[in-house]
């Protein structure tokens, strides 16, 4: 009886067994023993805050795993990832234990008997403490941008504001919002930026003008630990810096609520309909109220912008400054032709025959700049890194470096390009030209900043040749061409002024990305 019982289990087992296999499905395992204790470890998880159901990760900066660094997806060799679908994600680094590279208050530890002002800054109706903070800063008269834009937030007015870069558009919008919000109280402020640096940045400017006020200020970003952002929104703030992906995180958790919002400012707009943030700017801005005063301020006027803006804006004053398309005077810029192959030499003469004082080197990928970075610091230079494969620990030490002096020189993608206010850059130079017309000015923008003088180089290969031309024709201008003396050209078709662009083996993106 025992065994035609055991021959019965076995053929149920086999039968399992064949079910499963025509299924697609693992077979179930015959129960085993219970390890010992000495045998068992029991795996230990981190804890991982809230998320409602059907949320998905977003603490990347902002949307998607790499957005916050790659506009347009060309960040890896120039190939237009999006558009094909093939998109492969940098190495991202969740730095946990890392919150804000800020440790020490801004706010005067003692109140500070604010003086009566009588400045260029409080004739544009701002108050003693903000003209104060202000004169602080250095600074005495107001730009053309500033000028313009703060009478009019005041008055309550949506507005456009469009300057070129390094003109002070932060402030144009941070000191009349400080103004409006007067003293403590519920979250009323939220400025929303593309990415974690330029978000970083606009949160200092804001605490550093808000000093003598009790208005408190915070961030919200990806790449860091939830712990301080938790502490800040539960103890109560009136104005709010975020990345998009990071605050639709919190607002998805219930750790903040947007409906008391007064002002939304959406800074750097060309750079976010770039990256793709739309959808997700839309779905925040639905959540604030539509009574609120909504500021856009943007270095360059997309037509997208205009669908955007008759959405969520309502009967906006425009106040534009400046060419858009072309540099500012203070900027003096040209091409230097050479061929691929003398491209590292030839940038090590103009560092040799250069008297400058900090310089910003920009490539076209990730890999291109640390493999620069490392002839560089063979060279003798110190160099920092920032790209968007860098914890954002190390994205902020290598800008704090380069802004305090450690650092003679940053290598970095274009996730420097747009916005950062970085005092003193004498140089940039261009090692790789940038595929976006556009993007040249953004990226020579970063020197010649307020009222200051600076030199961007950029230097043209055979293959850089129909780029360098969209940026002529983008700008209106012809770039002057120039050599350095002394140094052993190859030469090349690229050295002949009436010289085309090669058709009959047009260089794909992709095999230009990878040449580098």
């Amino acid at each position: 009886m025992r065994d035609e019982t055991t021959t019965l289990v076995n053929s149920t087992n086999m039968f399992k067994k064949l079910i499963a296999k025509l299924r697609g499905k693992p077979a179930p395992s015959p129960a085993k023993k219970p390890e010992s204790p000495a045998s068992q470890s029991p795996s230990k998880k981190e804890p991982q805050p809230q998320r409602s159901s059907g949320s998905r990760p977003r603490d990347r900066g902002g949307r998607g795993p790499s957005r916050d660094a790659r506009p347009r997806g060309r960040d890896r060799g120039g190939r237009d990832q999006q558009r094909r679908g093939e998109t492969k994600q940098p190495v991202r680094i969740h730095d946990r234990d890392y919150d804000h590279p800020r440790r020490e208050p801004i706010k005067p530890a003692v109140p500070v008997d604010v003086p009566k002002m009588d400045t260029a800054f409080s004739k544009l109706g701002l108050c003693d403490a903000l003209a104060f903070g202000v004169q602080e800063k250095g600074y005495t008269e107001p730009t053309p941008i500033q000028a313009q834009s703060i009478p009019q937030i005041l008055a309550g007015r949506d507005v456009i504001g469009s300057a070129q870069t390094g003109t002070g558009k932060t402030a144009a919008f941070a000191l009349p919002i400080i103004q409006m919000l007067a003293g403590h109280g519920a979250l009323r402020c939220l400025i929303l930026e593309p990415t974690r640096e330029l978000a970083l940045q606009v949160e200092e400017a804001f605490q550093t003008y808000a000093k003598f006020t009790d208005l408190q200020v915070t961030i919200v970003y990806g790449g860091v630990g939830y712990g301080k952002q938790l502490e800040d929104l539960k103890r109560g703030m009136d104005i709010l810096a975020a990345t998009p992906g990071r605050l639709l995180d919190h607002l998805e958790q219930r750790n903040c609520s947007l409906k008391d919002i007064d002002v939304l400012v959406l800074d750097e707009v060309d750079r976010m309909l770039d990256m793709g943030f739309l959808p997700d700017v839309k779905r925040i801005v639905e959540q604030t109220p539509k009574s609120r005063q909504t500021l856009f301020f943007t270095a360059t006027l997309p037509p997208e912008i205009a669908q955007l803006a008759s959405w969520a804006l309502r009967d906006p004053v425009r106040v534009e400054i400046g060419r858009q398309r072309s540099p500012a005077e203070t900027i003096s810029h040209a091409f230097y032709p050479v061929v691929a192959s003398q491209k590292f030499d030839l940038l090590q003469l103009l560092l040799e025959q250069t008297d400058f004082k900090s310089v910003l080197v920009f490539t076209r990928t990730r890999m291109g700049a640390d493999r620069i970075a490392r002839r560089l610091q063979n060279n003798g230079h110190t160099v920092g890194v920032m790209h968007s494969d860098r914890s954002q620990r190390e994205r902020v030490e290598a800008l704090d470096g380069f802004k305090s002096g450690k650092f003679e020189m940053l290598i970095a993608t274009d996730i420097a390009a747009r916005g950062l206010d970085i005092a003193g850059v004498s140089h940039v130079i261009n090692y790789d030209v940038p595929e976006n017309a556009e993007d040249y000015v953004h990226r020579i923008g970063r020197t010649g900043r307020a009222q200051n003088t600076g030199d961007a180089f950029t230097l043209v290969t055979e293959d850089d040749v129909r780029d360098a031309r969209s940026i002529e024709r983008y700008m209106g201008v012809a770039v002057e061409r120039k050599k350095v003396e002394g140094f052993p050209y190859i030469y090349s078709a690229l050295f002949d002024e009436n010289a085309q662009p090669a058709t009959a083996k047009p260089t794909s993106r992709l095999h230009r990305g990878m040449r580098r």
